[in-house]
């Protein structure tokens, strides 16, 4: 573990515990209608935690302080603080909080996938300047100075924006990182850092997940998974609940309609033939299913405006089974 900055602080303890817990494995639904996800929250909240993902994500902490862990890093934090996490890197942030207390408006996070950015590039070739900053952003950066000033206001031009311009100001800020001076863009977990992982787990939801976006139209069967995953159907069960805070059904279910927004938003498609390719084979049933995870029907979804049209649950804000953001006591 890397010399902490943070003192003797219980949140840095309980961080520093941490280091020897596997993160759970977050999954981001896409989101039809953006190119990446980005999002304010509270804290504490659900999708605060231990975790990792295979998205990129850039984070600024708006309120509060405390520890924040990358990889084996730990080290304090305060408002204004702008991070860029890379694939795969565990992380979390914990606040100093008297019980009880609630932190508004806490973090804002920018989660894509470097495939995203990988295919903007064979049709703006400008933007293989960026390759550098992917590259660094492996180990996780933090930002300090002019930097990250600048790219606390990018950021929230990023969040609060829509369309083209939340485009041009996502190009931007990544701009601005790539452009840091070294004294401005530390690198924050140790050069040859290797996450403690629950293998089982990983296997199981990587397995289950890769199976469900292959069979997004047709059967999806627990069965299946678990041989994929070479696991029995209980011990598959298991593991993919503790690794992703998801039954493997919640899992495919949200996956699904997730899938269904998309071909709602970007086809002409009827309702029944959206509901057939969304693998089921009962359209009362997908009524159902869709109204419990959007919050309005098929029909009535694509009829609204796209800047009213509710937002998916993220499957990450499920129930987990790891460690509390919060230290104990």
């Amino acid at each position: 573990m890397r010399e902490t900055t943070a003192g003797s602080s219980r949140q840095a303890e309980f961080a520093a515990r941490l280091l020897d817990v596997p993160a759970a494995r977050e999954v981001i639904t896409p989101d039809p209608r953006r190119s990446f996800r980005s999002i304010a929250h509270d804290y504490p909240t659900p999708v605060a935690g231990w975790h990792y993902h295979p998205e990129l994500e850039i984070h600024l902490i708006r309120a509060s302080t405390g520890a924040v862990i990358a990889g084996d890093y730990i080290g304090n934090f305060r408002p204004g603080q702008v991070t860029l996490m890379g694939p795969g890197l565990p992380h979390d942030w914990m606040s100093d909080l008297a019980p009880g207390e609630v932190v508004h408006n806490r973090d804002n996070a920018i989660q894509f996938n470097a495939e995203w950015l990988q295919a903007c590039q064979q049709v703006i070739p400008e933007l293989t300047e960026l390759d550098a900053l992917m590259e660094s952003a492996a180990r996780g950066l933090l930002f300090s100075g002019e930097t990250a000033s600048r790219a606390a206001e990018e950021i929230t031009a990023v969040v609060n924006s829509t369309g083209p311009e939340r485009i041009a100001s996502m190009f931007k800020l990544l701009t601005l990182m790539n452009n840091a001076p070294a004294s401005e863009a530390e690198p924050l977990a140790g050069q040859w850092f290797v996450a403690p992982t629950d293998r089982d787990g990983n296997a199981a939801v990587e397995a289950g997940v890769a199976y469900i976006f292959d069979n997004l139209d047709g059967e999806v069967r627990l069965a299946t998974a678990a041989e994929l995953a070479h696991m029995s159907e209980s011990a598959f069960s298991r593991y993919f609940k503790k690794a992703s805070g998801l039954t493997f059904s919640e899992m495919v279910r949200k996956l699904r309609i997730a899938n269904a927004c998309r071909l709602l938003d970007t086809t002409d498609r009827s309702i029944s033939s959206v509901c057939a390719a969304s693998g089921y084979n009962n359209v009362s049933n997908f009524n159902r299913q869709f109204v419990a995870e959007t919050g309005s029907s098929p029909s009535q979804y694509r009829r609204l405006n796209a800047t009213l049209k509710p937002a998916l649950t993220p499957p990450e804000e499920g129930p987990g089974s790891l460690p509390s953001a919060a230290p104990p006591g």
